[in-house]
């Protein structure tokens, strides 16, 4: 069984947000979900440079964190998965959706975050997989979209990243998902050029379907406190 169809999800837009309050924030809204206070969200951001640390990781994972006068912190975080990497050009797509009363469709959720990111990519002329064994979605045998999630009284949170132009050189910092001997790339490493705006424009689009959501308040103000 999966969660029903069609439920209404509040499009979130953040010009740029540090890592944790924006992680807060998530945990507050995923409980308020629970708590039948709020609704759905689907939030696009992007963060400032920063490594995130999941339940899954372990200390090897972090190789170095200075890239000339650079320090980049290193967060740990609640959601599933090892260590990786966010910055500016790439896309954040937080999924904060209730998966009530069916909370072992995790995996079909994990499975609709990838599609999201195979569906953007096929749009943009590129062949996105899964491979076995391995997280993430990957073009040519290269990384381009992490995904981490936790679930909460029924309510998942966090999501999936997606690299549109970061600062690749700092994946050199770690051992991305905990993986040895495998290359992360993006869409411009890829040849192809657009926007923050256009990239968001295409995730929200391929959300609806793949998710049978409707989304509504795309122009939204809100509280970070909300």
């Amino acid at each position: 069984m999966i969660p029903p169809e069609g439920r209404a999800f509040e499009l979130l837009r953040r010009p740029m947000w540090d890592y944790e309050p924006c992680a807060a924030w998530q945990r507050r809204r995923a409980a308020a979900i629970a708590a039948g206070g709020a609704g759905q969200a689907l939030l696009l951001t992007e963060h400032p440079p920063v490594y995130t640390v999941g339940r899954r990781a372990t200390p090897e994972e972090i190789v170095g964190v200075r890239f000339g006068e650079m320090t980049l912190p290193v967060v740990p975080t609640d959601r599933g998965g090892r260590t990786t990497y966010h910055g500016p050009g790439q896309s954040m797509v937080y999924v904060l959706r209730d998966l009530r009363p069916h909370p072992m469709a995790v995996r079909e959720h994990v499975h609709r975050l990838e599609g999201l990111a195979i569906a953007v990519l096929a749009g943009l002329g590129l062949r996105g997989e899964r491979l076995p064994g391995l997280p993430g979605v990957w073009v040519e045998g290269e990384k381009i979209a992490a995904l981490g999630v936790r679930v909460s009284r029924g309510v998942a949170y966090h999501g999936l990243s997606l690299n549109r132009d970061p600062e690749l050189a700092h994946y050199a910092g770690i051992l991305p998902c905990g993986l040895t001997g495998r290359r992360v790339t993006s869409l411009a490493a890829l040849g192809v050029s657009l926007s923050r705006a256009e990239l968001e424009a295409r995730l929200a689009a391929a959300f609806v379907p793949l998710f049978g959501a409707t989304v509504e308040g795309e122009e939204s103000s809100w509280d970070e406190e909300g």
